[in-house]
């Protein structure tokens, strides 16, 4: 039980941890509550799944065309609709909900409300310490694992992570030290749909897709980043693992657990809020922003 636990927890935190990601860092740069966050990842799954299981293609083909055509309709949605509204938060709210809807209704459009599935990208199972993990979920942990530390460095360590972590400090200044403001947002929305797709076409194998898988994964990014504090990239991480781990360990150890694992998660969300209001890693001072 215990090895299920873990393995599930880092599979789940994982992939929570890249919505999770995503969505803080358009929020800690463009102050943007994106609620389509999610529908990007219901894309991707539905994206792999055609083109591998429709079309024909190989799994990395249909992996490569589905995460760049996903993470392009971001820029695009960005680019022509949100951008024009920023400032106006509630508008933000309502069309970024609609645009979810939007592909949602789309899918079905297309694909009607069936369930579709999708075999695993790499079969079979590994003996680790003579616990049996499958390799879909050793494959599922090793990117995830590669596309956080890539995250970080590319803050870190770049330009182009500076010129992101200057503007979500304070975009004036940026914009005064010769920083294209418009251009590091736009850039931001492409990072925060890349790892949103790339969440999607991993978990697809482990998905039953239909088109509002994005409903429930949005509801727990939205606690998950509410509960490591807003626009803390770290926080989002941290909350990740742990709301994987409440989710696992309800839905493992007890026999209701399953419908009552969200419970679970909102209660840990308020127990956190009571005692720190700010999130674990609640930000106080603009400068601790990412």
């Amino acid at each position: 039980m215990v090895d299920l636990i873990i393995v599930f927890t880092l599979v789940r935190g994982g992939i929570y941890a890249l919505l999770a990601v995503g969505f803080s860092l358009i929020f800690g740069v463009a102050r943007l509550i994106n609620l389509a966050h999610t529908a990007f990842y219901m894309l991707a799954a539905y994206g792999v799944w055609y083109l591998s299981r429709q079309l024909g293609l190989g799994n990395i083909e249909s992996i490569i065309i589905t995460v760049v055509v996903v993470t392009l309709l971001g820029i695009l949605s960005y680019r022509f609709i949100l951008d024009r509204i920023r400032e106006h938060h509630a508008a933000v709210l309502l069309v970024t909900i609609a645009i979810a809807l939007f592909f949602q209704e789309l899918m079905y459009m297309f694909f009607k409300g069936h369930f579709r599935t999708l075999t695993s990208y790499i079969p079979g199972f590994v003996e680790i310490f003579g616990v049996r993990v499958l390799n879909q979920h050793i494959l599922a942990i090793s990117v995830v694992a590669v596309m956080i530390i890539a995250l970080m460095l590319l803050l870190t360590k770049t330009k182009l992570g500076i010129a992101i972590r200057a503007v979500a400090n304070d975009s004036e200044v940026a914009n005064l030290m010769g920083i294209s403001i418009s251009r590091i947002l736009l850039i931001t929305m492409g990072l925060a749909t890349f790892l949103g797709a790339i969440a999607g076409v991993t978990m697809a194998p482990s998905l039953i897709i239909n088109p509002t898988i994005w409903n429930s994964p949005l509801v727990i990014v939205m606690v998950i980043v509410v509960l490591g504090g807003l626009g803390s990239i770290k926080g989002s991480v941290i909350g990740a693992f742990i709301i994987g781990f409440v989710e696992t360990f309800s839905t493992v150890v007890l026999s209701q657990g399953a419908y009552l694992s969200t419970t679970f998660v909102l209660l840990v969300m308020v127990i956190v809020l009571v005692v720190r209001p700010g999130g674990l890693f609640g930000i106080l001072l603009e400068e601790e922003r990412l």
